[in-house]
């Protein structure tokens, strides 16, 4: 671009002084005609750098998701396949042998209803349990009013006869029939010790409660859902639209479920656009300023965006904790760069954007707005020499 505009001024100079001799060609005016581009393209240079500042270092990030078996078995089938073809979210990715946990799944199926059917018997002798407690209280209760009864009548008749006002024998019937409810008072409370002995029988048969239900059928059920849960994860489903690197896996590996042991990589489809700036270029950047950036993977084109922040942070401001002092160091390092990271353009989302892809970039601040059509001219100018492969091996 500086060559340009240097051409076009050659031009007009040309013209005005030698073609049309409009003003006169001496040592003043070859001065004059020498300082102004000198001078002009310094001020030009310096306010597109503030106003408009560009990047050469622009990188595509992109997360990578390892993928890993939650469960063990023998692969049945890959679908998918490495390269450039989408993966959407949800699509499958591989598919290990069921079987065995369809098994587990239906064993602990059978088990729960034998534990369902076995509590709704112990609550079923639960409740008999309980009734003959509460039948042999009863029980006690009326022994027990019949021999305070008796006990009264005896001490009545004792004290008739010692008075000599009542019948012996009617004392020594009334002594028998309390002998009667005692021993009848002793059946009826080994009765009761009885039924509440069946009663916590049947209680710690029962064990105890989870959420409601007892602690067995807790158990069992807890199980089958784990077993339910292995027998989905057999099939392993995409959890983002990616693309699939490092396949490691084919039909009839045998997957570990160990978490450190990555069969397939993926890539995401969407990633971040990052330019790296010098720290005196962003003090008129602002969130939300247009933004435009090359790639090298894409020759000619000019993808458009905004700076969605500024990572106001890099290595050389960390301070970690340690027991030493930080050291100044004989070398000075150069200032490290702060990184934009730009929002695309909705019309430009579907641009392929290979992760690791670098490229240049440039910001149109909201100050001289004029000067901006220079930046972008430089750009794509710039874009279109990257079809330009200059090797000869």
């Amino acid at each position: 671009m500086e060559a340009l505009l240097l051409g076009i001024y050659s031009f007009f100079v040309w013209l005005i002084f030698i073609k049309l001799k409009w003003l006169p060609w001496n040592t003043k005016t070859q001065v004059i005609v020498a300082i102004i581009p000198i001078v002009g393209m310094a001020v030009l240079i310096l306010l597109l750098n503030i106003f408009a500042p560009s990047s050469s270092d622009v990188r595509v990030f992109k997360y990578t998701v390892p993928i890993v078996s939650q469960v063990k078995g023998r692969v049945i089938e890959v679908p998918v396949e490495e390269g450039n073809r989408l993966v959407k979210k949800g699509e499958v990715l591989f598919k290990i042998d069921p079987e065995p946990y369809r098994l587990s799944v239906n064993q602990l199926e059978a088990q729960l209803a034998n534990a369902v059917a076995s509590q709704k018997e112990l609550q079923e002798s639960l409740k008999a349990a309980r009734g003959a407690v509460d039948q042999a209280t009863a029980r006690m209760r009326e022994v027990g009013a019949r021999l305070d009864l008796a006990r009264t009548r005896v001490a009545q008749n004792r004290e008739l006869v010692s008075t000599g006002a009542g019948s012996k024998f009617d004392l020594e019937q009334a002594e028998a029939n309390l002998k009667e409810l005692d021993g009848q008072a002793d059946a009826a409370r080994a009765t009761q010790v009885q039924a509440q002995a069946g009663e916590q029988q049947v209680q710690q048969k029962l064990g105890a409660k989870v959420n409601g239900e007892f602690a067995q059928v807790a158990q069992i059920r807890a199980q089958l859902e784990n077993a339910r849960w292995e027998l989905e994860q057999t099939i392993t489903v995409s959890p983002c639209d990616c693309y699939v690197i490092n396949l490691q896996l084919r039909p009839g590996a045998f997957v570990a479920g160990i978490p450190f042991n990555a069969v397939m990589s993926l890539v995401e489809a969407e990633g971040q656009v990052v330019a790296l700036y010098y720290q005196n270029e962003l003090h008129q950047v602002k969130p939300g300023n247009e933004a435009e950036f090359t790639l090298n993977t894409d020759p000619g084109r000019v993808v458009k965006g905004k700076v969605d922040s500024i990572i106001w942070a890099q290595g050389q401001g960390q301070m970690p904790q340690s027991g030493t002092l930080p050291m100044t160091g004989v070398l000075n390092n150069p200032p490290g760069r702060f990184a934009v990271k730009f929002d695309i353009a909705d019309k430009d989302k579907e641009v392929f954007m290979a992760a690791g892809a670098a490229g240049s970039a440039a910001i149109y601040t909201e100050r001289l707005a004029a000067i901006h059509i220079i930046r972008k001219v430089v750009l794509r100018v710039g874009a279109y020499t990257n079809y330009l492969i200059l090797k000869l091996h």
